[in-house]
């Protein structure tokens, strides 16, 4: 069996590190906020640039909320992102009180396509959700030209982007705010739920610090409402470990990744889009595969192979979200992508012989069909 994904690999590839690093907050006996939330915060700020600083929070989720309650937005006030998303990114939306609002995708990178964003833009907007799905970078020059332009705010939806670069800096540092989650699979992962944000400055990461402990300020006052969203210490200590190894865990990502394209290249399904001036985090690898994809996803899972569906609907197509999200209704691109992905395993520490094999599996039921 070759199982979709496989977080248990990455803690066995750092085992002896992050075992220490478990033992040392348990002998700290500090266990909520501190010195490990302190020092992954300011570790995982440097890894994106000079003059940044992170906060920590508990999940990915709640980092989208407080990006937005950060920025003083609220009930009434329109959001623009995608439906092709985790559905994380419109629940955090909505957590935060504001209203959000369904671009269309662009049917190459995934990512929000920049023209259908604009025509959602009323005068209630008040800020874009890229997300940089799948790895991929969105077009982040045309999107700060729009935001720009219509006076828009940029929260960076990068939980599946861990390390991604486009336009030679990596994303998560074009936007006012970014939101980030640590959730297992995630390529910075933790061993539990766990969210990070990014921002350019102290007074936004003293804010949020805030908004994240019920908004307290020093002598546990709160000076304004909050919500509890803290990152534990354990799974900052063990993030901290995996910081380390990120790029390289990213780089082995890619050349699996490419390892798919040399084998399937030449079959009748489309592969992930990869721009040579960007650096793709490929924290997942989606083909796109026609009206076959039900079938050939039946014979890998016969095969013992795990394979997924990112997702098996867009986020308009939930029951919660049905019929009420605006943009739902012209989204074409979005739906016919969801009638054709198929996600095949990826992950550090799957061997290329496993490569070869999933791909000989696809190729067989090409030959076969």
């Amino acid at each position: 069996m070759i199982p979709f994904s496989d977080p248990s690999a990455s803690y066995k590839s750092h085992k002896d590190e992050i075992d220490q690093a478990i033992r040392r907050v348990l002998d700290s006996e500090w266990f909520v906020l501190g010195q490990e939330v302190e020092s992954f915060e300011n570790k995982f700020a440097d890894f994106h640039g000079p003059n940044l600083c992170a906060v920590g929070v508990a999940n990915g989720t709640d980092a989208i909320a407080l990006c937005l309650r950060a920025l003083r937005l609220g009930t009434g006030d329109e959001v623009i992102t995608v439906s092709h998303t985790a559905v994380a990114t419109v629940a955090g939306t909505e957590q935060a009180g504001c209203l959000p609002v369904l671009a269309d995708i662009d049917p190459v990178t995934r990512c929000i396509c920049p023209e259908s964003a604009l025509s959602r833009i009323t005068e209630k907007t008040k800020a874009i959700i890229p997300v940089h799905i799948f790895g991929q970078p969105c077009d982040m020059d045309k999107i700060m030209k729009l935001a720009k332009a219509n006076n828009l705010l940029v929260i960076e939806d990068c939980s599946q982007a861990h390390g991604a670069e486009t336009l030679g800096q990596k994303v998560g540092t074009f936007g006012d705010l970014a939101a980030y989650s640590c959730y297992p699979t995630k390529n910075l992962g933790g061993i539990g739920d766990g969210g990070v944000i990014l921002c350019s400055t102290q007074r936004q990461a003293n804010h949020l610090k805030r908004l994240r402990q019920y908004g307290w300020d020093n002598n546990r006052e709160s000076i304004e409402t909050g919500v509890n969203t803290r990152l534990d210490e354990i799974q900052a200590a063990i993030l901290r470990v995996k910081l380390k190894y990120l790029a390289a865990t990213n780089e082995k990502r890619r050349q699996l990744a490419k390892r798919y394209d040399e084998l399937l290249s030449d079959l009748p399904i489309t592969l992930p889009h990869r721009d040579s001036k960007e650096l793709h985090a490929m924290h997942l690898y989606v083909i796109e595969c026609g009206d076959q994809r039900d079938d050939l996803m039946k014979h890998l899972q016969e095969q013992g192979i795990g394979v997924s569906l990112h997702y098996a609907l867009p986020v308009h197509k939930h029951r919660a979200y049905a019929e009420r999200i605006s943009g739902a209704a012209d989204l074409p691109s979005t739906e016919t992508f969801y009638g054709k992905n198929l996600s095949l395993p990826l992950y550090p520490e799957i061997s290329v012989r496993s490569i070869e094999r999933i791909a000989s599996a696809v190729r067989d039921w090409f030959e076969r069909s």
